[in-house]
């Protein structure tokens, strides 16, 4: 155990292909620290803190607070890639935001691509002209379409 009682974490590194399980450890990293309700709600600066209680300002400077420890923490769980995508995000919403923004999309489209390949795999028949050698070979080629897109999409 560390000192102080805290015990050391790693942060998930966010890759190409891992999307859906790094956001799914990244929200228990970020609700272990208590911080995720600040990514998922966002946090709101004010400007004019100075004419506020001092109850509200120190309500709002921890917010402020938690919410930098938040995008630290985003900012330490990507590579140099998504850094460059995340970099003028003021906020941690704002970040995880771009984030899920740019890799929820790209899992769909794997998604889509091994179901049209299923489909034409289901959908292959041989045909009275065709050899066995040619019906083998085109369903050779598209399991290893699908393979191929199987290991793009589990590669870390």
């Amino acid at each position: 155990m560390a000192s102080g009682g805290m015990i050391p974490f790693q942060v998930p590194m966010l890759t190409k292909s891992n999307y859906d399980n790094w956001n799914i450890k990244m929200k228990t990293l970020l609700g272990a620290q208590d911080v995720w309700d600040i990514v998922e709600k966002g946090h709101k600066d004010s400007k004019t803190m100075l004419l506020f209680p001092q109850a509200q300002r120190d309500t709002l400077r921890d917010s402020r607070k938690r919410d930098k420890k938040a995008l630290y923490l985003i900012y330490q769980a990507v590579n140099e890639d998504a850094f460059e995508k995340i970099s003028n995000a003021t906020t941690d919403k704002e970040a995880w935001d771009k984030l899920q923004a740019c890799n929820k999309g790209a899992e769909q489209v794997k998604k889509i691509r091994l179901q049209v390949l299923r489909g034409d795999f289901e959908t292959l028949f041989i045909e009275d002209t065709e050899s066995i050698y040619d019906y083998f070979t085109i369903a050779l080629s598209i399991v290893n379409r699908k393979n191929c897109s199987y290991c793009e999409s589990n590669l870390i």
